[in-house]
């Protein structure tokens, strides 16, 4: 068993051979869409998430690989490089132990060690340790010499070198460890001189708290450090000092005499000028990154469940970016999301034309056959849907209040100037809103994951993990829904597995210049894209009324034979055979295994057959807000309000009521048991009933119980 895959399964506990087959397949470059869906049989039917804990331990390993070669490298470098040392490094399967061992080697600034050792103080010191010397004060007289004017000098100095090695013994940094991991309490002052500042009131909890570290929830650690980082907070990790000195003692001192006594000084030393300061900084970003992970896992939840939003589907619609003074955005949009026409009105203070409005909006309706009508949730939306149903309509025409957030981020990007160069970031903003309730999906990947604002303190934990997290969400996503190949935006292409941004260009390119894809064999001819892309990223790709009914389906070209040896053998037509759940289910799926394709892969087949190229997303609902709800003055205690789910962490959710203000369920007011999971009670975008159990006026928070 390689060390890879030893690794990789003490972390996960995943079968080995799914383990091994998954390296293989990843070092192939195949995705973790294409592998999860395509190559079960190899991977014992591995899911997404234990391909993505894979990948994760994987490049983990890596990374510490690459580290234990630079470490190498260094110490041989000095001339310190045993077998024997060798051996220890190339054997240890974490960080934390790899740079412990390299601590002694490790190029130093000026220390008071470096400087006792120049004056020659490495044997007194040596000395001390042996614990055997009785007279120290004659033995310490004779390294009286340059710049060591006494015995007291020159055991101060043997110390320091002495404090340098209890701090670089991994047995005691790690009893420390140990310490810090059960007993760390965590503890904050505010810097008085900002106290009184007004941004500084939001973290005025935090001005004299102290807690367990390991009982602090992220949310809570994430706010404690960026008050900190905003310089109003000092924050100190701290330790019994008495109990870790005296197990540091414990296990250094065996003697009664004067050696002893250094050693107890020694000791302190390093512990408070050393190893508490690095062991705690140490703890502290350990917590960091378990806090980060949460938020990061809350953050990526969210994040899938709004991609994978309820769509409207391909119909007319009318999308109105409200506004007061600047007035309301008006765009009309036909149902391959197009810019048909545009238009701003004035129908609230300080032009107050509602009647103006009313009439355009009616007769835009008309002359765009308008099936839907989508409004921004922003600053004069209620106002604007309450306008708006006020209109009797000829036709049946749903109204949809739709969440905005980062569509001013698209509208000002380079994404949304190539799509409409001639328009302005207002009639941009418009369409995005538009085109959010028609396929939210192929909207939101157009923008940055971050900027969507479905977490919290997003701008606090580690970027780079975040941006990958979220990409593969992205990617997950997409995969699971498929792509339309003939009108998908380049963004949306982007994400299929196998393409990325330069193939998707190519197909877009393509695409203009020799009209739609009629065949998924066709995709083969855009320039780059070659056999490995194709492989990847063909099942998820569909072209709609296609000569192959298969190519608007989930089926792998790569499995088209075995359909065709299915339709074969039950003398009927691929066209005759989708959607024939009787035949389809008579099939014994046993006679078609081989080597490479068994039963999970069939049975997929047969499940798609059924409902080819169905979307796994639910429909698009009609939602209305409490219209006798206008602002937080309007709210009391017992109240039963309909609501929108707008955000989720950790400590409960957010929900829109149709005011300014979000409300709070509290993680103990979604349900009268113990929730582990807020996710497994509510879902972003979800449409709940909320009971108002508190209304805060001067603080603007509003507590909420969900109704069941």
């Amino acid at each position: 068993m390689s060390q890879i895959v030893q690794f990789i399964q003490s972390h996960t506990q995943l079968p080995l051979t799914g383990i091994q087959s998954t390296i293989e397949l990843l070092n192939q470059d195949c995705t973790i869409p294409f592998i999860s869906r395509y190559r079960k049989e190899k991977t014992g039917n591995l899911d997404e998430v234990q391909l993505a804990a894979i990948v994760t331990h994987k490049e983990r390993f890596e990374e510490i690989e690459k580290r234990k070669v630079a470490i190498i490298k260094a110490i041989s470098e000095q001339g310190m490089l045993t077998d024997e040392l060798e051996q220890k490094i190339k054997g240890v399967q974490d960080m934390t132990t790899l740079e412990d061992l390299y601590l002694p080697y490790k190029k130093k600034r000026k220390t008071k060690a470096e400087t006792a050792r120049n004056n020659g103080l490495e044997p007194l010191a040596k000395i001390i340790m042996s614990q055997r010397a009785n007279d120290l004060q004659f033995t310490a007289s004779k390294y009286i010499k340059n710049d060591i004017s006494s015995g007291e000098e020159a055991l101060e100095g043997a110390r320091h070198i002495i404090a340098e090695w209890i701090n670089e013994r991994g047995d005691i940094r790690n009893n420390i460890r140990y310490q810090l991991e059960r007993h760390a309490v965590i503890s904050t002052k505010v810097i008085k001189t900002k106290a009184h500042d007004e941004k500084a009131q939001k973290f005025r909890d935090y001005f004299d708290w102290n807690e367990s570290l390991n009982r602090c929830p992220s949310h809570r650690l994430l706010a404690i450090l960026r008050a900190e980082n905003e310089g109003y907070i000092r924050v100190k990790v701290t330790i019994d000092d008495h109990r870790a000195i005296t197990r540091t003692e414990e296990r250094i001192i065996r003697s009664q005499n004067d050696c002893a006594d250094q050693i107890e000084i020694a000791i302190a030393d390093a512990y408070k000028r050393l190893l508490l300061p690095s062991l705690s900084n140490e703890a502290l970003q350990l917590a960091k990154e378990k806090a980060d992970e949460a938020a990061i896992t809350v953050f990526a939840k969210n994040l899938q469940q709004l991609l994978l939003g309820a769509p409207l589907g391909e119909k007319n619609i009318l999308a109105i970016d409200p506004g007061y003074r600047s007035g309301c955005k008006i765009v009309c949009l036909n149902a391959q999301g197009g810019l048909e026409y545009n238009e701003t009105v004035y129908p609230h203070a300080p032009q107050n034309d509602s009647k103006g409005a009313l009439k355009k909006i009616s007769s835009l309706v008309d002359a765009y056959k308008i099936e839907a009508i989508a409004i921004g949730n922003g600053t004069a939306s209620r106002e604007t849907e309450q306008l708006i149903r006020k209109i009797h309509f000829k036709n049946d025409v749903q109204v949809f209040v739709v969440s905005e957030a980062g569509a001013s981020i698209y509208s000002a990007s380079k994404i949304a100037r190539d799509e409409f160069p001639d328009y302005d970031v207002t009639v941009r903003g418009a369409v995005s809103i538009g085109r959010r309730l028609a396929d939210p999906l192929a909207e939101l990947v157009k923008i940055d994951a971050k900027s969507i604002g479905v977490g919290q303190y997003q701008h606090d934990v580690d970027q780079s993990k975040l941006k990958k997290r979220l990409d593969t969400v992205v990617e997950n996503c997409v995969n699971k829904v498929g792509v339309n190949i003939n009108t998908a935006s380049q963004s949306l292409l982007s994400y299929v597995s196998g393409i990325g941004p330069k193939l998707a260009e190519n197909i877009v390119n393509y695409r203009k210049e020799h009209g739609a894809f009629s065949t998924r064999q066709e995709i083969k001819k855009v320039p780059r894209l070659g056999g490995k892309a194709f492989e990847q990223g063909a099942g998820f790709l569909r072209i709609k009324k296609p000569k192959n009914p298969l190519d608007d389906s989930a089926v792998h070209p790569e499995s088209y034979e075995i359909v065709t040896k299915i339709t074969k053998d039950n003398t009927i037509t691929v066209s005759d055979l989708i959607g024939n759940k009787e035949v389809l289910q008579k099939i014994n799926l046993k006679h078609y295994i081989t080597e490479t394709v068994g039963l999970p892969t069939l049975q997929d087949i047969v499940t798609e057959l059924e409902k080819p190229g169905l979307d796994p997303r639910a429909q698009a609902k009609v939602f209305t807000f409490n219209q006798n709800i206008k602002t937080i003055n309007d709210l009391r205690e017992g109240q039963l309000l309909p609501g929108i789910v707008n955000n989720i962490t950790n400590f409960g959710c957010f929900v829109d009521v149709g005011i300014k203000e979000s409300g709070l369920i509290h993680v103990s007011n979604l349900a009268d048991t113990f929730v582990k999971d807020v996710t497994e009670h509510v879902s972003l975008h979800q449409q709940i009933i909320v009971k108002v159990l508190e209304v805060d006026i001067s603080r603007k928070r509003i507590q909420l119980k969900l109704h069941q």
